[in-house]
């Protein structure tokens, strides 16, 4: 009887170490896929690279590839050193088997790791005759799992945890998406729903109630997803900015004031920006403005401007990006964070860490003179990023008191989108083959500072013009004003409806207004004809008459102007009507 009973212990004994040893494994499960075929295709991929490579049916019914089996610190070291070279996909994580079903990878011959399965709470476990225990050779180690604890045995575990240890699960679970609210470690409702969450997605029982296996599980990919980002609470001194920033990712570059350069460790990675600079909320707004100008920040996206702060989100093919700022105490201080439309995940959780702890410190921004510029580097960069320029620029005039815009139709011919002096989005509400113009109207109706005044008394050859245009693009703020004569009211060849002026203009004056001396609108500047077998001589220029503008707005339901007839204007006032109603017009892809 005492042998019986010493043999049952030893056959105990030896059965629960083995499987307490079968469940001290872990495996990187790096891939799932939704059939066989391309689970095995993948999987002989894998192969080619690592010798440990495994495929198990999943309980969702999808097919899931791993490396392994290692020890649990093992596994996790392997997993943190493969996602940091880039060897295997950003979202892989460890698992301790317990969703692996039937295996189909390595294929059938080929030495294998038996998967672990999980028996039910009363299972029987198969015990060997005692009369086996007599025998010198060893049991055969057993390749099952101990049954997962009951929600019983899982409440009494979790209840040994520290507030810290619970407070870890909760940034587990809020890393994976599954938590949202306060790290407290109390386990409330929302954590508990959060829990029962992550175990539907593993397609185990939804308790709310994690069992220490789940829960060593999800911190341990928590911990390995925290050492791939390298994440650190970063303290800039000279920007008086905190924040938590992916390390292993991007590095210090330099400052160029308003900003703090952090670039990709690799060429394709991540770009970080902290802002910090003096200011109000008129800074404010003109560094809203300002980054919408920057190839970083893509013209699409949600964006807002508060009283205190703004949020600007970019989106095109090539690029993301998120720029936040605020303003406190007379300082401006936020950041931008960049990224490519492949790295939307990892993006996401990198913006999350950064929202999350973002803060100013003390009471200083960057100097704005710490770091020499000189002024043409300024005027082109901005503290350098480079700013995002038209494909083209020319010049039009305002028609009506709603802020209606005539150009030339080449202007605006193959644009992506156009804007009127930089900033008010605009469309061609027509364009007139005949005349060469187009007429623009602005996506919001404008108040501009004046309005065309046309012509309606008989022209005068040799009278003098002037022409008001942008002839540097957007170099200059203001228009550049030329004079000159009108030299005929008709084209070389007789042709009606055309003005022929002397005067020396840029091909970015085109468009702009032709005007008299009394600010009278005679016309708009034409631009010059690209004839290689004709070229006229420096100084002669054409413009549409006056007359057939306005016969073409008014068939169109525009009503225009007349001009008010009240003699010449200074030199001063002329200049002043000129530029109160010329427009930059700017076309980009």
């Amino acid at each position: 009887m005492l042998r019986a009973t010493l043999g049952i212990w030893m056959l105990t004994a030896t059965v629960w170490a083995g499987m307490a040893a079968a469940q001290q494994q872990s495996w990187v499960q790096v891939e799932a896929q939704p059939t066989l075929a391309e689970a095995q295709e993948r999987a002989s991929a894998y192969a080619s690279a690592f010798p440990d490579v495994v495929g198990y049916q999943l309980g969702s019914r999808w097919y899931g590839i791993a490396l392994g089996p290692y020890a649990p610190a093992e596994a996790a070291r392997r997993l943190a050193d493969l996602r940091r070279e880039n060897l295997i996909p950003g979202d892989s994580y460890l698992t301790d088997g317990t969703n692996f079903r039937e295996q189909f990878w390595p294929l059938a011959g080929a030495q294998t790791v038996p998967p672990v399965t999980p028996l039910a709470p009363d299972a029987p476990v198969e015990v060997a005759p005692l009369a086996e225990l007599d025998a010198e050779t060893p049991a055969a180690p057993t390749t099952q799992a101990l049954p997962d604890e009951t929600v019983a045995e899982a409440r009494r575990s979790e209840a040994a945890l520290s507030r810290e240890d619970r407070q870890d699960l909760q940034r587990a679970l809020q890393w994976d998406g599954y938590y949202t609210a306060a790290i407290d470690g109390a386990f409330g409702p929302g954590t508990r729903s959060s829990m029962a969450a992550y175990q539907s997605a593993l397609g185990l029982e939804p308790t709310g109630v994690l069992t220490t296996r789940q829960r060593d599980m999800l911190v341990a990919n928590w911990r390995a997803d925290i050492a791939e980002y390298g994440f650190e609470t970063v303290s800039e001194p000279e920007s008086g900015i905190e924040i938590t920033l992916p390390l292993a990712l991007v590095q210090f570059d330099h400052y160029e004031p308003p900003f703090v350069h952090y670039a990709p460790k690799t060429p394709d990675g991540m770009q970080i920006i902290l802002i910090s600079q003096p200011g109000d909320t008129a800074a404010l707004s003109g560094l809203y403005d300002v980054l919408q100008t920057l190839t970083i920040i893509p013209q699409d996206g949600a964006r807002a401007l508060a009283e205190r702060s703004f949020e600007i989100n970019g989106a095109s093919a090539t690029t993301r990006s998120y720029a936040f700022a605020e303003t406190r105490a007379g300082l401006v201080k936020g950041y931008i964070l960049v990224w490519s439309p492949d790295q939307a995940d990892r993006a996401a959780r990198v913006l999350a860490q950064m929202q999350g702890s973002f803060r100013a410190i003390g009471n200083r921004a960057l100097d704005p003179g710490m770091v020499p510029m000189s002024d043409a580097t300024r005027r082109g960069l901005l503290a350098g990023l480079d700013v995002r320029r038209p494909k083209l620029t020319g010049s039009g005039f305002y028609v009506d008191p709603t802020g209606r815009v005539l150009t030339p139709a080449d202007t605006v011919a193959s644009c992506g989108r156009i804007t009127l002096d930089g900033m008010t989005e605009a469309r061609v509400s027509f364009a007139d083959a005949a005349s060469g113009t187009a007429l623009l109207t602005p996506a919001t109706p404008l108040a501009p500072p004046e309005f065309a005044g046309f012509q309606t008394a008989a022209n005068r050859v040799g009278s003098q013009v002037a022409v008001a245009g942008y002839s540097y693009g957007d170099s200059l703020p203001a228009p550049v004003i030329t004079f000159g004569l009108l030299e005929d009211v008709q084209g070389l060849n007789g042709e009606p409806g055309l003005h022929r002026l002397g005067i020396d203009t840029l091909p970015g004056d085109a468009g702009g207004p032709v005007l008299d001396g009394t600010g009278a609108v005679l016309g708009m500047l034409l631009p010059r004809a690209a004839d290689p077998a004709r070229v006229l001589p420096e100084g002669v220029e054409f413009a549409t008459s006056g007359a057939v503008l306005q016969q073409m707005l008014t068939t169109r339901g525009i009503d225009v102007a007349a001009a008010a007839t009240t003699g010449p204007l200074t030199p001063d006032a002329l200049t002043r009507r000129a530029s109160g109603l010329t427009v930059l017009v700017s076309c980009w892809d």
